[in-house]
């Protein structure tokens, strides 16, 4: 890891003084969470910033370890816990919930939602991955991959209710955090990238009872007749896309709650499919696509949208968090929501009436030239349609330049701190590319291009001035959301296995520490016991097996995952860092005979492994093992077991029988041509 600054801005000295002077923290009412985190990103603002400021730029040298928890059986943890009266709560890779003792890191229970028995269909449309939970009114609320929405009692852990929020025979899963507000909770789902139709709906937190649910893409004239918000937004589509495809834009994350205007903002998926000439032959925005929408939080009706990406054919959602504040711009108080988006651009909205107010690039950006402020609409780069142009390449990659990983607003300084990437995506119509993957008739090739292709920082942004104040530079593209705190902090941990703090005002280093793993959640922060703690959960996964040919760090399959909780004074030793290596020890049968024909109709059936196990067999340790490695793959009866039978389902493995002996057969073929290819390969060193 790089423990470098570049830094743009002057430190605040009078406001590092008042920090140190103030008490030793605050749970008061104001932006940013108190001695309680009771939501995903603190409070109801979403700013991912901390009232506490026990832990300061001046003693943060004597942060340490308080506690450990391992946490055997997970692998991608993306979650942020909350935390109520010394409680952590949180979700693993498969929906589990923890409830733990945020003294000491005992479990106090946990609960175990089984998508494995009670839903196992689910499995196959996504990677296990769940971000986390809500509190309220004495009541944890989760989500499933499933698509159930439940309650438990959070003294107990004992299920209140159950509902189910998406159909079983459609591709929607669910992954993202639910956001509760005035006795309500309210999940959206994923599946744009399957054409599924998304919603967001808003259930009674005592039984569970469907009050309000809005779609975020029209249906059927017959549908959408009587309902303003979906006749407008029909418009905008070609007349018969609803019997081709649902549309996508399913708000499968971010979800605001205003207090103050009383409304809910949802960020909303791409379309699907990719191909706008498939989806809506012609032309069209496609709303409410790539957008952010308003919606009257007692009802659900629509209010106003400002749409980020118009007719996105690269996976540039807006689902990322959207947070909210009162900025002072041009001399004028304005009341805001603000959002780093895929696309690359920060935007600065009024969120009375979804003006936009300000837009600017936040990092390498060539599919757009500028945002026009007078029409809100992104002034594109000649040749960055593949459905005219046949081929492009530009950046970002459909990941991203900040992703589903927490920023943080910090009202003291005035700045937000974001999580970027840099990397470009080649997209190929009607086309095939080496080392790419088939989305449709479009083939999607993410690799490096430039410098700094394939790296990542931690991006200090005034979003009054829309100019960067600092940069930390990672060597590493997916790393952990961000947090800060009252003490003048930044917190975020790295991909390369480090949790490290830095100065709010000017970016320096100022403490950091092994996690014993990739970081890829945001950090929170709590009081227990008297002491303010700042937690983390250790799991590298996610995303990063899709794209593994640009997010493999050397993080190997059964590496332990942790949960991290820190306070001044703590003595505990830091997890075990284990070795990077991207070197794979691949087994291999010499006796057996490969079929050529067999092994390239492996190759296509491999779409369904590579979103666990890595493109083209590259896995990056979670949230599944290397095949290459894998004796399970290497004999016939106990791959079969697996993938036909669902052997391993109950650790999270998909079962697979809709493939037929033949197609097993030739899936095995694929994987043992791939180990002998990594036999033959030079070696790679230890990193």
């Amino acid at each position: 890891m790089k423990f470098g600054t570049q830094t743009t801005a002057c430190g605040l000295l009078l406001l590092a003084m008042a920090c140190a002077a103030a008490p030793a923290h605050a749970s008061s009412p104001g932006i940013g969470a108190g001695d309680n985190w009771t939501n995903h990103n603190g409070d109801s603002n979403e700013t991912a910033f901390s009232q506490l400021n026990q832990i300061t730029k001046a003693n943060i040298g004597k942060l340490g370890l308080a506690w450990s928890l391992q946490l055997p059986g997970e692998a991608s943890l993306e979650g942020t816990p909350v935390a109520v009266n010394g409680v952590l709560y949180f979700t693993g890779s498969e929906g589990k919930v923890y409830a733990v003792n945020g003294s000491d890191g005992k479990v106090l229970w946990t609960y175990d939602p089984q998508i494995w028995k009670v839903h196992p269909a689910s499995m196959a449309f996504n990677f296990g991955a769940n971000r986390g939970v809500a509190y309220d009114n004495g009541k944890i609320f989760s989500a499933a991959l499933d698509g159930r929405l439940f309650a438990l009692d959070a003294k107990t852990g004992a299920l209140l209710w159950s509902v189910q929020t998406v159909s079983l025979q459609g591709a929607q899963t669910i992954t993202g955090a639910p956001r509760v507000f005035a006795g309500k909770v309210i999940i959206g789902q994923g599946g744009a990238d399957f054409g599924a139709r998304g919603y967001v709906t808003a259930y009674d937190q005592a039984t569970g009872k469907q009050l309000w649910r809005f779609y975020t893409v029209p249906a059927s004239p017959a549908q959408n007749a009587g309902d303003p918000a979906m006749e407008m937004a029909a418009k905008t589509w070609s007349p018969d896309f609803w019997q081709h495809t649902g549309g996508g834009g399913g708000p499968w994350d971010g979800i605001t709650f205003d207090a103050e205007l009383n409304r809910i903002y949802i960020g909303t998926a791409n379309a699907g499919p990719y191909d706008p000439a498939v989806r809506s032959p012609g032309t069209g925005d496609n709303l409410f696509t790539a957008s952010i929408v308003a919606l009257d939080a007692d009802t659900g009706k629509y209010i106003w949208h400002y749409q980020v990406v118009p007719r996105d054919e690269w996976d540039y959602d807006c689902t990322q968090q959207m947070t909210l504040a009162d900025l002072t711009i041009d001399g004028k108080p304005r009341k805001v929501l603000m959002q780093a988006p895929k696309d690359g651009f920060f935007y600065v909205l009024d969120r009375e009436t979804g003006k936009l107010i300000s837009a600017d690039k936040i990092g390498k950006v060539t599919w757009a030239e500028r945002i026009d402020m007078k029409t809100g609409r992104p002034v594109e780069a000649p040749h960055d349609r593949y459905d005219i142009s046949g081929r492009i390449l530009i950046w970002p990659a459909p990941a991203g330049e900040h992703s589903w990983q927490a920023m943080s607003y910090d009202p003291q300084t005035g700045l937000v701190y974001i999580p970027t990437m840099q990397l470009a995506v080649s997209m190929v119509k009607d086309g095939s590319q080496p080392g790419g993957f088939q989305v449709g008739p479009v083939n999607v090739l993410t690799e490096k291009h430039a410098p700094g292709d394939g790296t990542g920082s931690l991006l200090a942004w005034n979003p009054v001035t829309q100019k960067a104040a600092w940069r930390v530079p990672h060597e590493y593209i997916w790393n952990g959301g961000v947090l800060s705190t009252a003490g003048g902090l930044v917190f975020q941990g790295t991909a390369d296995g480090y949790f490290s703090g830095y100065d709010a005002q000017t970016g320096a280093d100022l403490w950091h520490q092994p996690a014993g793993g990739g970081v890829i959640a945001a950090p929170m922060s709590y009081m227990a016991g008297g002491q303010q703690h700042v937690a983390v959960l250790v799991g590298y996964g996610g995303t990063a097996a899709a794209m593994s040919g640009t997010m493999n760090v050397g993080w190997k399959w059964g590496e332990p995952r942790y949960l991290l909780s820190y306070a001044l004074g703590g003595t505990a030793a830091p997890p075990p860092m284990p070795v990077r290596t991207t070197a794979i020890h691949a087994v291999d049968n010499p006796k057996l005979k490969l079929d050529p024909a067999q092994v390239s109709a492996g190759a296509g059936l491999y779409l369904y492994c590579a979103a666990c196990h890595g493109v083209n067999l590259v896995s990056t340790g979670s949230p599944a093992p290397d095949l290459r490695e894998s004796r399970i793959a290497l004999d016939l009866t106990s791959f079969n077991a697996v993938v036909h039978g669902g052997a391993l389902i109950q650790a999270g493995m998909p079962r697979f029988n809709n493939l037929t002996p033949a197609q097993i057969d030739d899936l095995y073929a694929y994987i043992r041509a791939g180990a002998r290819a990594a036999l033959a390969a030079p070696a790679t060193k230890p990193q």
